[in-house]
């Protein structure tokens, strides 16, 4: 059975500088997309009102509606649910926003989460570009960053937010299936160094990745743990 991943991605209204963006709660959602694996269409949420264009934040409403939506996707729809660091910073942002703090941690559990399992098998983190780049695939938009989504946002630059929000979710997809196909990730250390993670297993799901072997993080600082990642699924 050819699996159907659905990527997900979504931008905060409020900008947070580097650590941990909790300590800048509530950060609100400006819009969000998801694109299934067999279609092809990426799909945009936003908050409405009567003006033309979106609104600039999306309401608890639309956020429940959104919420709600991805569970359909999941079941019955057959999709598995696909991000990059979804489970440290989509679903529980999306949890703060509906409320539905429940269903969200069930939704990060279940879902695939490449950053995570890259996470998983060799202690440290990895930037999606990285692992575009590494694939072989375009990556990222040029022109606008995460950092400055929401200024640009604010601004009423809606469609540039929309077209990077876009090419994030193409490129999460295509990451996975290139990734599923190769049977494994290719990627460059800033040491310049060719790195390679073995991926015969395919994507796991959160509640799968969290129990595969510790890597040896002895070399680093004060390395990140999985608990980092998953303490918020039992709070």
């Amino acid at each position: 059975m050819v699996r159907k991943f659905l990527a997900f991605d979504l931008e905060t209204l409020k900008e947070f500088p580097s650590g941990n963006w909790r300590d800048f709660k509530p950060l609100g959602i400006s819009c969000a997309a998801m694109l299934p694996s067999d279609t092809g269409q990426i799909i945009t949420w936003y908050g409405r009102t009567p003006a033309p264009g979106p609104a600039q934040q999306m309401s608890r409403e639309e956020v429940i509606s959104m919420v709600r939506g991805l569970q359909a996707m999941v079941n019955p729809g057959g999709y598995t649910l696909l991000t990059w660091n979804g489970l440290n910073f989509d679903f529980p942002i999306l949890g703060d926003e509906s409320g539905l703090v429940a269903e969200c941690r069930e939704l990060a559990a279940n879902h695939v989460d490449m950053m995570f399992q890259v996470f998983c098998i060799t202690g440290h983190y990895l930037a999606l570009n990285t692992a575009a780049t590494g694939m072989g695939l375009p990556g990222k938009a040029p022109g606008v960053t995460g950092k400055e989504a929401p200024r640009f946002w604010s601004e009423g630059r809606h469609d540039e937010v929309l077209e990077y929000l876009a090419q994030d979710v193409r490129t999460t997809a295509d990451v996975a299936q290139s990734c599923q196909d190769r049977g494994s990730l290719l990627w460059t250390s800033r040491a310049g160094n060719r790195q390679e993670i073995d991926l015969t297993s395919g994507w796991l799901p959160v509640s799968q990745a969290v129990n595969l072997p510790e890597p040896d993080t002895s070399w680093m600082t004060n390395p990140a743990t999985r608990n980092d990642f998953t303490n918020w699924l039992q709070d």
